[in-house]
């Protein structure tokens, strides 16, 4: 943190540092993350000379007691010292938990729109506004004002209602699992793609004992998806913690798991569990201190100027970065901006879902040229093409259009499935193949890499179980596959 507060300041910033909330400080059982460890942290911040404090609390683990205890005893250390404090609602208590905060001396506390608050979302905002009027903590936050906010932004969620998570209560078993609100719907949907939507209660129960397996570890993006797919990889396959550490040497762990316990994403609070670390990692190299010390340096001008020769001179600074963080998103996205152009200017209802014949659109594509669109029909697949031509009148003038139709032809593959043959080597889960790195008659040892598979984000790296050469390669890049569909054939 020290070298991202340093160059925040160097920059000419405001540097809000953040302290992850974890357990509960108010717990006496829970001994790992204490109110003395909490302020601890906040000392060495302090001495680094940050402008405001954050407190996130990004499972909505922190309960009035404990914001009362943890805000109380820094705001008595640093009385001038900005204090934020977020959270989430999964529980249902954030409500209250914010207004502890704000009597214990926070100065913000984050809140959402009502029509946007609650449950993995943070508290409402009327509440906690209406809570605090009548007390010397009020916000000075009209109601009426509120109330405008909260009618336009019920509108525009309704736009947004293909993409709402099957999330109706409070679940107060967050205080077990301790799963971000940000990760909550994710992973339940992630869940339901990989074959496991009726084993939720299932996957949350392997939360706990991933998060255990790893350490018992703050759990904040990217930390909290390795714990996310360590316990949908369990639950796939069936595993238990202890199953998982006595066979941790011969399984095929997801490769975020991996790359976590190699130290990609730095040493936790407590160090690594040994011999577990050990054991999955085995030959791969170790990183015992920062990650990004060991990094190879990166001429961003020389990067600007790839880019740009790459994809055109509309390349920003902020492009460079979003590219030297996540280089395939990034090329993916740039390609679907070459293909369809910048889709930013079309009224969101258009761009989740197709208009109705004969309907109109009014799209603005720059200051004072305004196109009329409308949808006139849709033609007949196009045989061996698996296109249809859809027809629109755009400012008076007809126009065709191929449009690529997925659904045109679906294609039903019946695959091989692996045996209990210590050479017959299945799909560890339900995915796609990315990657794969040998071929028939190749020589391969135990432990070498044979395909990587790639399920909702969440890698995995399928490797020999045996020794000895290739006989069959039943799968391509790009097949889907089902857990225990046949990947390799090994014979000795």
């Amino acid at each position: 943190m020290k070298l991202g507060i340093d160059a925040a300041k160097k920059a000419g910033g405001v540097c809000e540092a953040v302290v992850c909330y974890s357990g509960d400080v108010a717990d006496s059982k829970k001994t790992k993350y204490t109110l003395n460890y909490y302020l601890d942290f906040v000392d060495q911040l302090v001495a680094e000379g940050i402008h405001v404090l954050g407190i996130k609390d990004m499972a909505g683990l922190l309960k009035p007691m404990a914001a009362t205890l943890l805000i109380g005893a820094i705001r008595k250390k640093y009385p001038d010292l900005p204090i934020h404090v977020h959270s989430h609602d999964t529980a249902g208590i954030a409500t209250a938990t914010m207004i502890a905060a704000a009597v214990a001396g926070a100065d913000v506390v984050d809140v959402a729109i009502d029509s946007m608050s609650g449950l993995t979302s943070q508290p409402s905002m009327g509440a906690v506004c209406m809570a605090l009027e009548q007390t010397t903590l009020g916000t000075g936050i009209r109601y009426a004002d509120i109330q405008a906010l909260n009618l336009y932004w019920s509108q525009v969620r309704q736009l947004y209602g293909c993409f709402e998570a099957n999330v109706r209560a409070s679940d107060s078993s967050v205080f077990d699992h301790e799963m971000p609100g940000g990760q909550y719907t994710n992973l339940m949907f992630q869940a339901s793609q990989l074959g496991l939507g009726t084993q939720w209660s299932e996957v949350k129960k392997k939360y706990i004992e991933a998060n255990k397996l790893c350490g018992d570890i703050i759990k904040v993006t990217p930390s909290s998806k390795v714990v996310g797919d360590l316990a949908q990889w369990m639950t796939s396959n069936s595993l238990t913690a202890d199953e998982v550490k006595e066979r941790a040497e011969t399984l095929d762990f997801p490769s975020s798991v991996v790359e976590f316990f190699q130290g990609y994403l730095g040493q936790p609070y407590g160090g690594f569990p040994e011999p577990l670390r050990t054991h999955i990692i085995r030959d791969k190299p170790r990183i015992d201190g920062r990650p990004g010390a060991s990094l190879p340096p990166m001429d961003f001008k020389k990067l600007k100027a790839d880019l740009r020769a790459k994809f055109g001179k509309h390349i920003t600074d902020v492009d460079v970065m979003s590219y030297a963080m996540y280089p395939k998103v990034f090329e993916e996205y740039q390609g679907f901006v070459e293909r369809f152009g910048d889709l930013s200017i079309i009224p969101t209802r258009y761009f989740l879902g197709r208009p109705d014949i004969g309907e109109e659109m009014h799209i603005s594509i720059e200051k004072g040229k305004m196109l009329i669109i409308r949808l006139m029909a849709i033609g007949a697949v196009t045989e061996g093409k698996g296109t249809r031509d859809v027809w629109f009148e755009v400012n008076g003038e007809v126009r065709a259009v191929p449009v690529e139709d997925r659904s045109a032809a679906v294609e039903t593959v019946s695959r091989e499935r692996s045996t209990n043959d210590p050479g017959s080597v299945g799909a560890p889960m339900s995915g796609v193949v990315v990657e794969v790195r040998v071929k028939e008659g190749q020589e391969v040892k135990k432990g070498d890499i044979l395909c990587i598979q790639s399920a909702m984000k969440m890698e995995s790296a399928v490797s020999a179980p045996v020794s000895g050469h290739v006989k069959r390669v039943v799968v391509h890049e790009g097949d889907s596959l089902n857990q225990g569909d046949l990947v390799v054939e090994i014979v000795s």
